[in-house]
């Protein structure tokens, strides 16, 4: 059976926490097309009999049942209630079937708990909140978790931490399978930012600085977004350019972003490649030098290491013929 992959079950357990609940709601079900986003059907999932109570005790109604699993291209774990409690098998074998027929599966925070229980993390890494990662990897040994990212891809399986990187992770699916402009629209439409990459740290020693003049975190990040063409750009150069030795600038940028400063400017070269193939007809070697690479074939393993795909095989996917509108803000 064709799945379509525009077609998202959300699974929803009885004390589910309410605000990871609502994360692939959010990004998956309001109608954000007018701005270029593309079209989800959603359909929120019961996945055990009786009232579904959330946070503060309030209670959800899902006008579907686990049969819906059947039509589904993408079902979404958005959260479960207890690590020492095995999930209901009915929703079990709806998972294993509906993965079996071609579904990703995607387990948010202890959403990867229902996955492990499933068997479908099994000899697979994976992500959970960095709180919930020892009763994981005690509970499924089979299991490489890992408590430091933020998602974690292993193909037709996704999982992610906690909270936020329930948003991430979902973006990320967008991503992968609309491309960078509609994951942009949404993100922008949530006022949320439209890439964080999966291994970038949970938790980080201080808060992310917010970008201003004067900052100079922000205002080496600015300089970077600026000269990104610039193939000779590297750490040494954004640390001189705010006056900071290497080795306190990258102390100082891994502190406030959880990433080294060499893995954020790689990561934002390829965020403009994408941009570049999937709105311009430039060629990939002229892409490549606009990014900072010398031509097409020192772009292409770490573009494809990161997308998963070629340069090429990018563009012919998420090629733009019309770019997308950008409309005003909402939820």
């Amino acid at each position: 059976m064709t799945r379509d992959k525009a077609t998202v079950v959300v699974l929803m357990f009885n004390r589910a926490p309410l605000f990871e609940t609502s994360v692939p709601i959010s990004v998956f079900g309001v109608d954000r097309t007018p701005s270029g986003a593309p079209r989800f059907t959603l359909l929120p999932v019961a996945a055990e009999p009786g009232v579904l109570v959330s946070t503060g005790g309030i209670q959800l109604h899902a006008p579907n049942d686990l049969a819906a699993l059947r039509d589904a291209g993408i079902v979404v774990v958005p959260s479960w209630r207890d690590a020492t409690e095995r999930p209901p098998e009915p929703a079990l074998r709806a998972l294993r079937d509906a993965h079996e027929g071609g579904a990703l599966i995607v387990g948010l925070c202890m959403g990867a708990f229902v996955l492990a229980a499933s068997g479908l993390l099994d000899g697979r890494r994976a992500a959970t909140h960095w709180y919930h990662a020892p009763a994981l990897a005690a509970a499924y040994p089979r299991i490489t978790v890992d408590p430091t990212v933020l998602y974690e891809d292993d193909g037709d399986v996704v999982t992610s931490a906690g909270t936020a990187a329930g948003l991430d992770a979902c973006l990320h699916v967008v991503r992968r399978y609309w491309g960078v402009a509609a994951a942009t629209v949404i993100a922008r439409r949530m006022v949320v930012p439209p890439q964080r990459g999966g291994g970038q740290a949970q938790y980080i020693d201080q808060p992310v600085p917010e970008i201003r003049d004067g900052d100079e975190l922000g205002d080496a990040m600015e300089y970077a977004l600026r000269n990104l063409d610039d193939g000779m750009l590297d750490v040494e150069t954004l640390a001189a350019q705010v006056h900071l030795s290497r080795r306190t600038f990258d102390r100082r940028f891994r502190a406030a972003t959880g990433v080294s400063p060499l893995q954020w400017l790689l990561h934002q070269r390829i965020l403009r490649a994408q941009r570049l193939l999937e709105n311009t007809d430039l060629p990939v070697d002229a892409v490549a030098r606009q990014v900072g690479f010398t031509a097409a074939v020192s772009l292409r393993p770490p573009f494809r290491r990161i997308v998963g795909v070629s340069p090429q095989d990018y563009r012919l996917t998420f090629r733009i013929t019309e770019p997308p509108r950008l409309a005003g803000i909402d939820r």
